[in-house]
């Protein structure tokens, strides 16, 4: 993989930081969700906002 320049840096640390503040409020809603497949869709996406931001970090490893 070529490295990354500035601008993409500078992008990417954004993109990770706006879904790991997806996580936490798709976490915090599942919290206060009284309905089960309403908790359920927001843990769901709450975990699937988790595993973008993993793989985004993946690419500041490589």
């Amino acid at each position: 993989m070529q490295n990354l320049n500035q601008a993409e840096l500078q992008h990417l640390r954004h993109l990770i930081g706006a879904q790991d503040t997806s996580y936490q409020k798709l976490q915090n809603y599942a919290e206060y969700a009284v309905d089960p497949q309403i908790k359920q869709v927001f843990n769901k996406a709450a975990q699937d906002s988790l595993n973008t931001k993993q793989k985004l970090i993946s690419f500041l490893e490589n």
